[in-house]
């Protein structure tokens, strides 16, 4: 060691020796190794720093995609119409609700589709139009006639074959149309049937008028007999053409006092030769003479005509017709016409009065609305009870202000 002592004072002394210039050497390489870790902290600093920043823009970035895809989802999930999604050669990709009622199950693959829609899709596709559809299901949620759907096509991803369908229910919107041509088609239904009615009306007056004059012509018992036979035909005839003019176009009541006790009377006196022709027993209970109320005479004979011969109709066998007429306590006017007829199922009863419903084969189920028309018009109702096999008993009630003669 006493050695080397000498040689470091040596080397201290003289700048120029190896060791001293080892050493200077040794110190500025470590000054400069310590300045540039200096400089790196500082970068790996700066770079911390920047990261942090990045990292805080990337997570505010991701919460922001995540609220637009739930934003999306909603929307999705909200729009009235059907979204359907398909990849090229991976089925559906996205389907909202909308799609899946109006399809009508969940699908993943294209084949999963019901086999009606693919080709309405493709149609689509292919065309660039709206193309209709009538979607039936067995689910049994959309009745027998199915549902109507319209799908339209656009391109998400042409490039990735990716399509986006829109599918829309427009069952409403066919109903529609269907009910719009079936009043189309009623209403000329309903004008030819008025001119065949007015055509029909006039030569019919002739021929009513021409067998009243045999009726009152001497005759022997059979051509008697006959006459009648013919004049309950033509009031038989008259009854349907002026059902039909006074559904589709009724006249306004032209209504003033009546006697009510007279209009059964007559009634008695015009019904009783249908009630023969038909082989049925007629009964009118009159307890209403010298009671009037305000109405159209004319008009109250059509409904009892029309009650008679809709109870005559279904007593082909015959039977019994029974008209009564009574005062309520409240001082009240009801005319009860009843039959022993087959009676009215349960089921029906309550549309036995809408126009054009009927029973009976080759009817034109006129008569009972008529009624009720009528009826509405004197501010009066009209109402039914039966049973299926106990006969029907209809009951006229009026409701106007009236008095006693």
């Amino acid at each position: 060691m006493s050695t080397s002592f000498p040689v470091m004072r040596e080397a201290a002394m003289d700048p120029n020796h190896p060791l001293a210039r080892a050493f200077a050497s040794f110190t500025e390489a470590a000054g400069s190794l310590e300045r540039t870790y200096g400089q790196l902290q500082a970068q790996v600093a700066q770079l911390r720093q920047e990261l942090e920043v990045t990292n805080r823009d990337l997570a505010k970035s991701v919460e922001e995609n995540r609220r637009i895809r739930e934003r999306l989802r909603r929307i999705l999930e909200g729009l009235p119409c059907g979204v359907l999604v398909m990849e090229s050669g991976a089925g559906v990709s996205i389907m909202n609700p909308e799609a899946v009622r109006l399809i009508g199950a969940q699908a993943e693959h294209a084949d999963a589709l019901p086999p009606d829609l693919a080709p309405v899709l493709e149609r689509a596709r292919t065309s660039g139009e709206e193309c209709e559809l009538l979607l039936n299901r067995s689910d049994g949620k959309t009745g027998a006639s199915g549902r109507w759907i319209a799908a339209r096509h656009a391109w998400l991803d042409q490039e990735q074959a990716t399509s986006v369908f829109i599918l829309r229910d427009i069952s409403d919107a066919k109903k529609l149309e269907e009910e719009r041509e079936q009043m189309r088609r009623q209403q000329a239904l309903v004008e030819m049937s008025a001119l065949l009615a007015h055509e029909i009306r006039n030569p019919l007056g002739s021929l009513e008028l021409f067998a009243g004059l045999l009726a009152e012509a001497e005759l022997d018992q059979e051509p008697e007999r006959w006459v009648g036979h013919v004049q309950a035909g033509l009031r038989t005839l008259s009854a349907t053409v002026n059902n039909v003019l006074h559904l589709h176009n009724p006249p306004p009541a032209e209504r003033s006092e009546m006697d009510v006790g007279e209009l059964l009377d007559w009634g008695y006196e015009f019904l009783l030769p249908l009630a023969k022709q038909a082989g049925v027993q007629l009964q009118v209970i009159n307890a209403l003479h010298g009671v009037r109320i305000s109405a159209d005479r004319h008009r109250l004979e059509q409904v009892l005509l029309n009650l008679a011969l809709n109870g005559l109709r279904f007593m082909a066998g015959g039977g019994w017709l029974s008209i009564m007429g009574s005062e309520g306590a409240l001082g009240e006017v009801e005319i009860a016409v009843r039959d022993t007829g087959p009676g009215i199922a349960k089921e029906v009863l309550p549309r036995i009065f809408d126009a054009g419903f009927s029973t009976r084969p080759g009817s034109s189920g006129l008569g009972l609305a008529v009624c009720r028309k009528i009826m509405e018009q004197h501010g009066g109702t009209i109402t039914a009870e039966s049973r299926a096999g106990y006969g029907a008993i209809f009951r006229l009630r009026f409701g106007n202000e009236r008095g006693r003669a």
